[in-house]
């Protein structure tokens, strides 16, 4: 069966006119009926109208905007005089959130786009030349849409105000204060939206040149699934800390105990996710790549495949459930400097988007369990210096003099993370023998720190990010790449999480399904990796272990791709992940002896009450009936 992949698409080439002269009657609930007649009076001005809908979604492509990739400290930002970006949403683990100022919440824009969500379905029947299929077909479209943007809002706010259907203009202004629903009753509105789209969405995208990116059938159910579980994850399924939480009518907003059923549910769709991705020719891609490949060993083809699930194009992704249109444009910042000439450019191409050495350690050893549990894995000595050596001349540069902690990781921990002494292949070279290699230590290190702009803070470079035949040298040639929003193995470790939480012990599918995954990363089954390499040979056993094993899986598959910041929130993991100094190395210093000891690089503020977004004090004051979050 050919194979379909999915993105959500940002129809700019053919209405980018239309959005430009028609901006005021997509951001607000027009009052013009004649401008409405003309939006639906026939099929293409009403097409239009649709894909207006789905411009609000294209902003989730800025990696920059999205809190799931910037609140997650897998990559932290140096604070700078000169900002080359809106780095405000990485400066949120700095502690700058405010009821005054709310960062990244999106309140306005998803409620904007929500209504404009609501007059296209008030308004479907008018264009006369529309067949029924189209019509059944682009009210799915904009329902899906309208329940992701609450969903979004609810994964930021909690409950929320429901707008399931516009005011009319001449409403009584009282009527406009809407109260927030209940967080279960949020959650249902959502479902049943989607519930009542996927029967009328394609199964696949047939005309692929016009309409490939459009909602699909498998894509919905999908998201479907991840709406559940985030119904099910701690966060919002019998939180303690907001049971007591009530609106001004004294209605508790959040769920009061724990409800397994939830999980329950989040079975059921993913399964059925699963199948129906598995019908259209989804698969875990272990595609080598080809392009720009000259002698090169076999392991690093693999780990090369492993970067490349990211970073190939998303009409080749075999496993792709949903992207977006707009490119990841931030290889200058992800990519160190490997060349002389490149060193040239440092102000224009900064190479400073930094990993820090807590999230370098969530990737496992060789043997595929954690470096702190492998009993064959010297974790007390992880610091000490060790010369590249003939096992590892594939990932280190042999001879070269690095951290030990380095040597006999996973083939992920190889594809993701670029690292002083690290193998770095790509870059216009084709030949593994004259491979480039991270040189970072120092200001004499060619990747070493060059100005206050031109500095990695850590020296740890997110290498997952960059596409291995983007060039950085006398000019940057990039090879775009779009970061997927969902792909298969994250559907699968969605479906192992939600089977272990619905049983008093892991049922047999919740290893087939994480071992899917583990598998073409080059490592073991997850039974027997434990039995044979870990210090607890137990915890595969039983529900909390397996839980610890899921959750660091997720973290590993998806890191830098946007989806960890939400599931350590939905876990209520991430207080504890920020909650001490976020490190790197020493990156002033050249003597390995000096350059290899922790310094912090950001003390980060998160709370209890960070796990939401406060609703803008201005909001809550003109509208008598809000109830403002939690602790703020």
């Amino acid at each position: 069966m050919k194979k379909i992949h999915l993105s959500v698409l940002f129809i700019a080439f053919s209405m980018s006119s239309m959005l430009t002269s028609c901006s005021k009657y997509l951001d607000i609930v027009p009052d013009n009926v004649g401008t409405l007649d003309y939006a639906f009076r026939n099929r293409n001005e009403a097409e239009n109208y649709l894909f207006g809908c789905y411009s609000t979604m294209q902003k989730f492509s800025d990696v920059i905007y999205n809190p799931g990739f910037t609140t997650s400290a897998e990559i932290v930002y140096p604070i700078l005089e000169t900002q080359y970006f809106n780095s405000a949403g990485f400066n949120l683990i700095r502690g700058i959130q405010t009821s005054g100022n709310p960062v990244l919440g999106e309140w306005d824009n998803m409620y904007k786009a929500i209504r404009r969500c609501n007059i296209m379905l008030e308004n479907i029947d008018k264009p006369i030349d529309l067949r029924d299929d189209e019509k059944k077909r682009w009210i799915a479209e904009t329902k899906f849409l309208k329940a992701y943007y609450h969903y979004y809002l609810m994964r930021t706010h909690g409950p929320i105000v429901l707008i399931k259907e516009n005011n009319p203009v001449d409403v009584d202004i009282a009527q406009t204060k809407r109260k927030r629903a209940t967080l279960d009753e949020s959650f249902d509105y959502v479902i049943s939206l989607m519930d009542e789209a996927i029967p009328d969405l394609p199964v696949t995208i047939e005309n692929r040149v016009q309409e490939f990116g459009r909602i699909t059938k498998f894509m919905a159910m999908s998201i479907k699934a991840e709406m559940l579980a985030t119904a099910a994850s701690p966060l919002f399924n019998g939180n303690p800390d907001y049971t007591s939480f009530k609106d001004k009518d004294g209605r508790f907003l959040f769920p009061q105990t724990y409800d397994v059923q939830k999980w329950e549910k989040a079975v059921v769709a993913s399964r059925e996710a699963i199948t129906e991705c598995e019908k259209v020719g989804l698969h875990l891609s272990v595609d080598l790549p080809t392009s720009n490949i000259r002698n090169v060993s076999d392991e690093l083809k693999k780990i090369l495949a492993l970067q490349n699930i990211i970073t190939q194009r998303w009409e080749e992704s075999p496993e792709l459930i949903w992207g977006l249109n707009f490119g990841f444009s931030y290889q200058a910042y992800t990519m160190p400097k490997l060349t002389g000439r490149s060193v040239g450019m440092s102000n224009s191409y900064p190479s400073n988007w930094a990993v820090p050495i807590s999230t370098t350690e969530i990737f496992y050893t060789e043997n595929g369990v954690p470096i702190n549990e492998d009993r064959t894995w010297d974790y007390s000595n992880r610091l000490a210096l060790k010369a590249g050596d003939d096992k590892n001349r594939h990932v280190i540069r042999l001879g070269y003099e690095t951290v030990s902690a380095h040597f006999n990781r996973e083939r992920r921990f190889y594809s993701s993370i670029g690292f002083d002494g690290g193998i770095w292949f790509g870059n216009g070279i084709s030949d593994e023998e004259n491979a480039y290699y991270v040189q970072a230590r120092g200001i004499t290190g060619i990747a070493g720190p060059k100005s206050l702009n031109a500095r990695n803070i850590t020296g740890y470079w997110p290498k997952k990010l960059v596409h291995y035949m983007t060039v950085m040298d006398e000019t940057f040639t990039p090879a775009d790449f779009k970061v997927p929003m969902m792909r298969l193995a994250g559907l699968y470790l969605l479906y192992a999480e939600s089977l272990n939480e619905v049983g008093a012990s892991p049922s047999e599918e919740v290893y087939v399904y994480i071992d899917k995954v583990r598998e073409r990363a080059g490592l073991a089954p997850v039974r027997q990796a434990w039995a044979n390499f870990s210090r607890l040979p137990g915890k595969v056993q039983s529900k909390d272990g397996m839980r610890q094993i899921i959750h660091q899986e997720r973290r590993i598959e998806l890191a830098f791709e946007g989806q960890s910041g939400w599931d350590l929130r939905r876990w209520k993991e991430l207080q504890s992940v920020l909650s001490r100094p976020l490190q790197g190395w020493n990156i002033n210093e050249e003597n390995p002896v000096n350059y290899y000891r922790p310094v912090n690089v950001i003390t980060p503020v998160f709370g209890l009450r960070d796990y939401l977004w406060p609703i803008n004090n201005t909001a809550v004051v003109v509208n008598e009936n809000l109830t403002q979050n939690p602790y703020w």
